[in-house]
């Protein structure tokens, strides 16, 4: 018989019972779920002067955390609630998990999705046997439908994170965190979106270890849980889609927040590009693909938004894979331009034989290797004579670039790098 937590999903949840439940979860989920590495990064160590141990969540089934919360919910359903059917909202990683629990009950799954959610999302979900309706630009208008298409059928709804059922399926993560280290972490970085797995982890150390730091990561352009703890209360705040899809809600669950004020230490924002850059050095240094979700934790880190104690156990929690690959080669092109190892510069040159190879040649001699080079003398804005010429090039140096910059103004030729 499961262990009922205190509470229910209109209000608070007591710690202690979900980090009973949290147990309880752990051994349904054996041999279902992944127990996924915990890797210590010597790189991001060196960074940061911690050490540094990623969580690798992108490894586990469906590529995200999600799928542990949303099988143990589903196992949990009576006969009766079985037969009925599931229905349940995301921006496709909890998507994914419901879709995947539910074929492995026997459960039939109907998942509603904004319509900005990455296609790869969309496509997954499907794949794994759910009926998949796009409505609404976030989150919390998909979650609108969801509610109504449970009404309307009588299917049971799998809250993505206000269940205590689902946080502590997310939970496990600590206890396997625990287990691997052979004892508790300093500090545990997890993002977080409407907060179910920043309050299972939290519910299950904090219970144990009450000196473990937790801190959350949002996005800055969703900054639901900053806003709500400062106002001491869950509050809506306004939120735009961006690379972290997985983040965006407008306001935590009223379960998740009273277990977080009570748990969480700290709570900071990151921007897209801090997100971009984590991404990027994941898949450099650490060869690990992370969605823009599963990046925020690391960006917080690799910012300074987080300052760790020299020394200090530091777990990272890389929640999900699920980028989306026309997405991916954006990211990665914005942190290569970011760090000057391709460059886009842009000028004039005299309309006239032998100009253009000059500027190859300063920029061969730099070793700039040209990826692209557009060369226009009809722009309307030209005056006879000029001819526009734009580079992109691979780039050894920001050194590199600067020494072409100063040898082409040199000559009387405006180039300019963007």
């Amino acid at each position: 018989m499961a262990a009922q937590p205190n509470g229910d999903t209109a209000g608070s949840v007591d710690p202690d019972s979900e980090a009973r439940l949290i147990r309880e979860a752990a051994e349904e989920l054996a041999g279902v779920v992944h127990r996924t590495p915990l890797d210590l990064s010597a790189t991001f160590s060196r960074m940061t002067g911690a050490r540094v141990y990623l969580k690798l969540e992108n490894l586990q089934k469906t590529g995200s955390f999600k799928v542990r919360g949303a099988y143990f919910r589903i196992s949990r359903l009576s006969e009766e609630e079985k037969r009925r059917g599931v229905v349940a909202a995301s921006a496709g990683n909890h998507a994914q998990g419901v879709a995947y629990a539910a074929s492995r009950v026997g459960v039939r799954a109907t998942i509603v999705m904004p319509e900005t959610a990455p296609q790869a999302k969309v496509e997954a979900t499907r794949g794994y046997g759910a009926e998949v309706v796009l409505h609404g630009r976030v989150y919390d208008d998909a979650y609108k439908r969801a509610v109504e298409i449970a009404e309307e059928t009588g299917a049971t709804f799998i809250h993505p994170f206000d269940d205590p059922y689902v946080i502590a399926g997310q939970g496990t993560i600590a206890v396997e965190v625990e287990e691997q280290l052979g004892g508790a972490p300093d500090l545990v970085v997890v993002p977080v979106g409407g907060g179910g797995l920043a309050s299972g982890v939290a519910s299950w150390l904090k219970t144990r270890h009450p000196q473990v730091k937790v801190v959350g990561v949002e996005p800055a352009y969703a900054p639901k849980l900053s806003r709500s703890l400062e106002a001491g209360e869950p509050v809506e705040v306004a939120a735009r889609p961006g690379l972290m899809d997985g983040l965006v809600t407008k306001r935590p669950g009223r379960i998740t927040f009273s277990l977080l004020s009570r748990l969480i230490d700290d709570v900071v924002t990151v921007d897209d590009g801090e997100v971009a850059r984590a991404i990027y050095m994941l898949l450099e240094r650490s060869k690990t693909l992370a969605e823009g979700a599963g990046a925020a934790a690391l960006a917080a880190l690799l910012s300074g938004k987080i300052e760790p104690p020299r020394g200090a156990r530091v777990v990272v929690i890389v929640s999900g894979g699920n980028i989306d690959m026309t997405r991916l080669p954006k990211v990665v092109y914005y942190q290569l331009v970011r760090e000057a190892r391709v460059v886009r510069i842009r000028g004039l040159i005299p309309d006239a034989p032998g100009w253009l190879n000059r500027v190859i040649t300063i920029l061969a001699n730099a070793k700039l290797n040209i990826i692209d080079i557009r060369h226009d003398r009809m722009l309307p804005f030209l005056e006879p004579g000029w001819a526009e010429v734009e580079v992109v090039a691979e780039t050894p140096s920001h050194e590199a670039v600067r020494s072409v910059l100063e040898e082409l103004n040199g000559l009387g030729l405006p180039f300019k790098a963007h």
